[in-house]
């Protein structure tokens, strides 16, 4: 499986990683929006992970457009995560196109049970246990 994780802070990457490495799961990291986009043309992810404040194009923006794309990409899961605690949060996201979110602080089996809810409803779940 491989991830694609769009973060502006490297130590939230870096501990993403880390959790992610222990199922063997290979995360590229991009530190701004434009740079996510920009992977997603020349590689292919199974799931991205979505920050939502980071400078130049925010997440939810960088959402849309993944949505808007007309390419098999549009259909990649998004799970967004994101230390932002306003009350219409999740509904902003899901109405972004996202199809989860998960707050920081990240705990490594929330991580895992939101990956599992988020591919469970995906046709990349059946594409990555065939």
């Amino acid at each position: 499986m491989k991830v694609l994780y769009v973060e502006d802070d490297p130590m939230n990457r870096r501990v993403v990683k880390d959790m992610l490495a222990v199922a063997d799961v290979e995360m590229v990291e991009a530190e701004d929006a434009l740079i996510g986009l920009a992977m997603i043309d020349t590689q292919r992810f199974d799931l991205i992970l979505m920050d939502l404040r980071m400078p130049g194009m925010d997440g939810l923006t960088a959402i849309r457009e993944i949505r808007a794309r007309t390419d098999e990409v549009r259909s990649v899961p998004v799970l967004v995560v994101t230390a932002d605690a306003t009350h219409d949060i999740h509904e902003r996201c899901i109405a972004a196109g996202a199809d989860d979110l998960l707050r920081k602080p990240v705990a490594m089996n929330l991580l895992f049970d939101a990956i599992g809810r988020v591919l469970a409803r995906s046709d990349s779940a059946t594409a990555l246990l065939a």
